[in-house]
């Protein structure tokens, strides 16, 4: 497979327009592809694996719409089941059916919840876990870990990772000192700081909040026993523990991270997946804890579009799409022979590399490794891999424009998808060496 000229005309012309109408002429920052170079490929359509730009350019993508699409992009399943509801109405701000079957579903299947509310997004889900926190302890002050992204909420934007890491901001003007002075910070995989943030604040940390494979600083896995070691010291403190599963929930396995680990914590945040590429967030837990949230409880929080019939569509269909036996055993296989494929091609080429995978997730660092927390992530070669990210582009593979994040594999991808994709990365590690 030989690098051909990639001609991005229309793409240029149409992100030169945008540039004038949306700030970095985009509507997230980590799409304007900074951190690589050169000007972002604009999307016409996705089928399938594939992606295709404006100038006909088809590409396999690693990204599914940055997680959601685990099916497939365009699965027909869950296309015919939108235009069924479609016909209904695409917003009713009353309560639906369909609300009560995805929660079912996802009450199912993720261990911490025994309740659930719907919301647009993971960081509209993570905003209001932090608020439920402190309303059900009476604390104020949060745990989260450097390059942990929980969403752009001011109080979140503390060593954030994800698009602040690609784009070098340390985290954001606009956000006050005050507003991030009850969150606290240690470096993942670290339990001893953990110990020593509750030793400091007595009494006074509401609970922990992490990603529990980390993909917003690259892919970091959890080394053995420090999940379980946050569950004891949660509950040594009184303080909650909550899994930000937005990425990693029902792509790890059906059940999230907490089945694959086997640690249950008492709140989880979702999304991406459980909409099938609709907007949509979730949160949920103990009943004990969820009752908490109005009209049920004291503790605030609404949207007007959350629980909408075309999210709940997606999502229930998603679902049941991935029920289905063996469908986790082939995202695993898939994923694996992709990583195994790319350690071998950057070994070839003399390059260091770290890579790994859990089910349908994956990442990979330019470095020897271990990486085993965002400090250590920053070791990669950023430069070349904005290089090898061009070169893979030229080859037809979509990758993150970004060192700092995860890749995701789906259903849709097959065992040629995986092979022309190695072949890929062997010419492009031999290209940027």
């Amino acid at each position: 497979m030989t690098a051909p000229s990639l001609n991005t005309t229309r793409s240029q012309e149409l992100f030169h327009a945008a540039q004038a109408l949306m700030p970095g002429g985009v509507s997230s920052p980590v799409r304007a592809f900074k951190s690589v170079g050169g000007q972002p490929i604009v999307f016409d359509r996705v089928k399938g694996p594939y992606a295709w730009d404006v100038d006909d350019n088809k590409y396999i993508d690693y990204i599914g719409s940055w997680g959601p699409a685990i099916c497939g992009h365009a699965h027909p399943e869950v296309i015919g089941a939108l235009q069924e509801t479609i016909e209904k109405g695409t917003s009713f701000g009353a309560p639906c059916s369909l609300e009560n079957t995805l929660a079912e579903m996802v009450i199912d299947a993720v261990p911490s919840v025994e309740m659930v509310r719907f919301v647009n997004s993971g960081t509209e889900a993570c905003m209001a876990v932090l608020r439920l926190m402190r309303a059900y302890t009476g604390r104020d002050k949060v745990i989260k870990f450097e390059g942990c992204y929980h969403g752009h909420a001011d109080m979140f934007l503390v060593k954030a990772g994800s698009g602040v890491a690609t784009l070098g901001l340390p985290d954001s003007p606009g956000v006050p000192r005050s507003t991030t002075a009850n969150t606290l910070t240690a470096p993942y995989n670290d339990l001893e700081a953990v110990k020593q943030l509750f030793a400091e604040n007595p009494e006074a940390i509401a609970g922990v909040i992490l990603e529990p494979i980390v993909g917003n600083a690259g892919f970091i896995q959890p080394e053995p026993g420090f999940l379980e070691g946050l569950r004891e010291l949660t509950k040594e403190h009184g303080a909650l523990l909550v899994f930000d599963e937005v990425m990693t929930g029902f792509r790890i396995s059906y059940g999230g991270a907490q089945a694959h680990f086997g640690v249950t914590p008492d709140l989880t945040t979702m999304g991406k997946v459980i909409g099938g590429g609709l907007p949509v967030g979730a949160y949920g837990g103990r009943r004990e804890i969820m009752e908490m949230v109005a009209p049920a409880g004291p503790m605030y929080q609404a949207g007007t579009l959350s629980g909408n019939p075309l999210a709940m569509t997606a999502g229930i269909k998603t679902l049941e799409l991935l029920k289905q036996p063996g469908s986790y055993e082939k995202l695993t296989a898939t994923t694996e022979k992709l990583v195994a494929g790319i350690k071998e091609a950057a070994t070839a080429a003399g390059l260091p590399i770290y890579a790994g995978s859990v089910s349908a997730m994956f990442g990979f660092f330019l470095c020897e490794g271990p990486v085993r927390n965002f400090e250590e992530a920053k070791a990669t070669d950023a430069a070349r891999f904005g290089k090898l990210h061009r070169a893979m582009l030229e080859r037809g593979v979509y990758l993150a424009p970004s060192a700092f994040e995860a890749g995701f594999t789906s259903l849709a991808h097959s065992d040629t998808d995986i092979e022309s994709t190695i072949q890929a990365f062997r010419e492009s590690f031999a290209a940027v060496a």
